[in-house]
């Protein structure tokens, strides 16, 4: 089953339709009080990441079902900017990336952000063709060249594997105190072309 899509700015009334998609898949689909204050939790998370991402475009929200597994979709489209907004964009990206990612909802949106950026920077360097042909500048310096693989994508999955690995580190430390860590199965970030999609998915017994 798939609920109707929201398109969704940073408006706080399109947040509203989020949980109001949330309350009215949990209530046909019969999920007790529990399970519709997780997935209530879980939206609130994935709201928590999109008025960033909705900086440098347009979203979608909806939620898809099949009987217990739950997926809360959350799709950004990156939209053409003026030349002063991709350079402003930039600056503020080229920033923020190398600011320290605490928590693990501000990695997500960190990865999702920065597959934005990727794209629009992109866009800029091939004259609006959008390719996957790019130049990467070092520390302002030197240009190189190098090629931007599509699709990419992140899972929360396989962070919590290689966090494991390390158990008691910083990254084990920020998925034990996370919300979205503990009550999601999975949450994928992918990218292809102009969009980016987020996934959280979360499976009820």
């Amino acid at each position: 089953m798939k609920t109707d899509v929201c398109t969704i700015s940073t408006d706080q009334a399109t947040f509203q339709a989020i949980f109001a998609e949330v309350e009215k898949s949990a209530a046909y689909n019969k999920l007790t009080k529990k399970q519709t204050l997780q997935l209530r939790l879980l939206a609130e998370e994935l709201v928590g990441m999109l008025p960033e991402l909705l900086e440098v475009g347009s979203g979608q929200f909806w939620i898809e079902n099949q009987g217990g597994d739950f997926q809360l979709h959350a799709s950004i489209q990156a939209q053409e900017l003026s030349l002063w907004e991709k350079k402003n964009l930039l600056t503020v990206s080229k920033s923020g990336k190398n600011a320290a990612a605490k928590g693990i909802v501000n990695k997500i949106k960190l990865i999702a952000r920065g597959m934005l950026d990727g794209y629009l920077e992109a866009t800029r360097l091939t004259g609006g063709a959008g390719g996957d042909y790019y130049e990467v500048f070092d520390m302002g310096a030197s240009v190189t060249h190098a090629y931007y693989q599509w699709p990419e994508a992140w899972s929360l999955d396989q962070y919590r594997k290689s966090a494991g690995d390390d158990k008691g580190g910083e990254a084990w430390d920020e998925l034990e105190r996370s919300i979205i860590a503990n009550l999601a199965d999975d949450v994928i970030v992918g990218v292809l072309g102009n969009k980016v999609d987020i996934i959280i998915e979360k499976r009820f017994l």
